[in-house]
């Protein structure tokens, strides 16, 4: 029984592949868009992992930073800093001592010498400094929130807490551009994914068409369902395995350009170097997916159009 089952399969399979080079005009208009489709997932799925990458490093680079005051003791000051480390928000506390900060300040400003002389001079000015990093940057308000509370406020100075804005509005325009170009991009695929599977489903209607009399004879002579509708969902299947292959040679293709011809280490926000570097990383993962979603789609739509066209009964 199982062998009689892999000879019907390998003579589906076999059927398949020989329509699909009997139709090679036909699966060019197929496989053409859909190359396209899965090209633009493939870059949508790389692009957001790039704008992750960016927004994740920017991220790690702001903070709140609480000033205190030089009557606060070294144990005060570290009892504060674990009480902001145990709130929710925090990711990480960085706490430094007045001579920390000093040096920390020196080392910011070496290139303006009379910035660190001053701060020489004047018996080291800089107080002792808690820099606070969120989780998430929209949590930035709640982390204030607690700093200000009456028990807290007295331990810091008057321009404390301190946050650099600009840096906010920075990663909150890359955050918002990201968002916009994931919805054009899931927008774009799905449209694509659409008119993808209404050209297969004519493909294969063509398909059908060409080989009714094949059909009806194979009908005659006993065929089942599935061995007849089996040629063309192989068919599709190649189709879908055949643009997969080519949309990842077409982005790997781009990288190098970039690379190389462009001499180019970033587009805008989008960083070519870390997205080269984890399309490589990720190559057989992103193939695999590839490769099984242009077989689904091909699948897919060789099963609706030999259901709807073929009128056959599930067996």
């Amino acid at each position: 029984m199982k062998q009689n089952r892999l000879i019907t399969l390998s003579r589906i399979v076999h059927t398949g592949i020989i329509n699909f080079m009997r139709n090679v005009s036909l699966a060019v208009a197929a496989m053409a868009v859909m190359v396209v489709t899965l090209t633009i997932l493939l870059f949508s799925l790389i692009t957001n992992a790039t704008f992750a990458n960016t927004i994740a490093q920017i991220t790690n680079k702001i903070n709140v930073s609480v000033y205190l005051q030089d009557s606060v003791s070294d144990a005060q000051a570290k009892q504060f800093a674990a009480a902001i480390k145990k709130q929710p928000d925090v990711q990480r506390v960085d706490y430094l001592n007045k001579q920390q900060a000093l040096q920390s300040y020196i080392d910011q400003n070496q290139n303006n010498k009379t910035l660190v002389t001053a701060a020489a001079e004047a018996n080291n000015p800089i107080p002792a400094t808690i820099h606070v990093f969120p989780k998430n940057l929209n949590q930035i308000p709640d982390i204030k929130a607690f700093l200000v509370k009456p028990n807290n406020i007295k331990l810091q100075t008057s321009d404390s807490p301190s946050y650099n804005g600009d840096r906010k509005e920075a990663i909150d325009n890359i955050t918002h551009a990201t968002n916009v170009l994931r919805k054009i991009g899931v927008v774009t695929v799905v449209v694509f994914t659409i008119i993808c599977a209404l050209i297969i489903f004519n493909t294969i209607q063509m398909a059908i068409f060409n080989r009714r009399d094949e059909i009806t004879i194979m009908r005659l002579l006993g065929a089942s369902t599935s061995y007849i509708r089996g040629p063309f969902v192989v068919e599709s299947m190649i189709y879908g395995l055949l643009s997969a292959i080519i949309s990842v040679l077409i982005v790997n293709s781009a990288f190098l350009a970039s690379s190389t011809a462009l001499q180019a280490s970033s587009l805008g926000l989008l960083d070519i170097n870390y997205a080269q570097q984890y399309f490589n990383d990720h190559f057989l993962i992103l193939l695999c997916l590839q490769i099984a979603i242009g077989i689904i789609i091909g699948a897919v739509s060789s099963v609706i159009a030999t259901r709807r066209y073929l009128k056959f009964r599930v067996k």
